[in-house]
C-alpha cells in the first residue's frame, strides 16, 4: 500500500516544478478570465483503465519477509478505475474540492519460488489470489492565483485519507496487510483555453520527503458541449510508496480515462 512517509522522487519533483515554473513565468497582470461566468458547483465523473508498471511489496520490511512484484504475479492490467470530483467554487478566487477515488483489483497468479508475506509462506506453482486496494478520499482547498485571457492557475493543499490493503490467498495460506491513514499533500493546477470550446488542464496532488513519497498528476483535454456540459480525455500517473520498518511498497500506476462534467 502506498503510505505517506516521503522521500526525494524525480517524478514528483518534475511534476510539481513544472506547475511552479509555469506559474512563475506568467505575467501577473491578469486580463479577462477564461470563463465569462464562474460555476458554483462542478461535478465530474471519470472512468477508464489503469495499468501497473511497478508494484513491489515486502511485508514486514525485514529479513522475515520476501520482496516480490505484484506485476510479476498477476500482470500489469488493465484494471477498471473510476473517480468522482465535486468542486465548490466559493468565489472567483476560493474553491473546495472533494475527490472519491476507489481502486481495487483481485487477480490470480502463481509464484515461481516460495514467498514469505505477513507471517505466512506462499508456495510456488499454486494458484494464488492477490488483492490490491488503494482507495483515496480527498478534500482540497485551492486558491486561484492567476486569471488571464487564456490561462488560469490554482495552488492549495489536500487532506487525503487512504484506505489500503494487500492480501494473498492460496490453498493452505492466507495473509493480509491493511492501512488507513491521513496524508497531507500540496495541490497545483492549471488550465489553458485554446479556441472557444477547447481547453487543456494539468492537475497535481503530491509531496515527497522522508522515507516515502506520493504524487498524483494528470493531463487532459476538455471539449465544452454547451454552458453546462463538457467531455474530456486524458492520462494520469500515480506514483509513490513507503520504505519503513512495517512495510515496503512502491507502485507506479498509469490511467487512460474519459470524463463527463456538469456545471451548476
Amino acid at each position: 500500500m502506498i503510505r505517506t512517509a516521503y522521500s526525494g522522487n524525480h517524478l514528483a519533483v518534475f511534476l510539481l516544478s513544472l506547475c511552479v515554473c509555469s506559474v512563475a513565468t506568467v505575467d501577473g497582470r491578469a486580463g479577462p478570465t477564461p470563463d465569462s461566468t464562474v460555476s458554483h458547483i462542478v461535478v465530474e465523473l471519470e472512468a477508464g483503465s489503469v495499468w501497473q508498471s511497478r508494484n513491489g511489496v515486502q511485508i514486514p520490511n525485514n529479513a522475515s519477509a520476501d520482496r516480490f512484484s505484484l506485476v510479476d504475479l498477476v500482470g500489469s492490467g488493465p484494471f477498471p478505475a473510476a473517480r468522482l470530483y465535486v468542486l465548490w467554487n466559493i468565489s472567483e478566487r476560493h474553491g473546495v474540492r472533494l475527490l472519491l477515488a476507489p481502486l481495487s483489483y483481485t487477480e490470480k497468479g502463481q509464484f515461481s519460488s516460495a514467498v514469505n508475506f505477513a507471517g505466512k509462506t506462499f508456495q510456488p506453482g499454486i494458484p494464488t489470489n492477490a488483492t490490491y486496494k488503494f482507495n483515496s478520499w480527498r478534500l482540497s482547498y485551492r486558491y486561484n492565483i492567476y486569471r488571464g485571457s487564456s490561462w488560469r492557475w490554482w495552488i492549495g493543499f489536500t487532506a487525503k485519507l487512504r484506505d489500503a490493503k494487500i492480501e494473498l490467498n492460496q490453498q493452505g495460506a492466507s495473509a493480509a496487510k491493511t492501512d488507513v491513514g491521513f496524508v497531507p499533500l500540496l495541490h497545483l493546477a492549471g488550465a489553458v483555453r485554446f479556441g472557444r470550446l477547447w481547453s487543456a488542464i494539468i492537475d497535481v496532488d503530491g509531496l515527497a520527503g522522508g522515507p516515502g513519497r506520493a504524487v498524483d498528476g494528470s493531463l487532459k483535454v476538455r471539449y465544452s458541449l454547451d454552458g453546462s456540459w463538457s467531455l474530456a480525455a486524458g492520462y494520469r500517473t500515480v506514483e509513490g510508496g513507503a520504505d519503513v520498518e512495517e512495510v515496503y511498497n512502491f507502485a507506479w500506476l498509469h490511467y487512460a480515462f474519459m470524463s463527463a462534467e456538469f456545471r451548476f
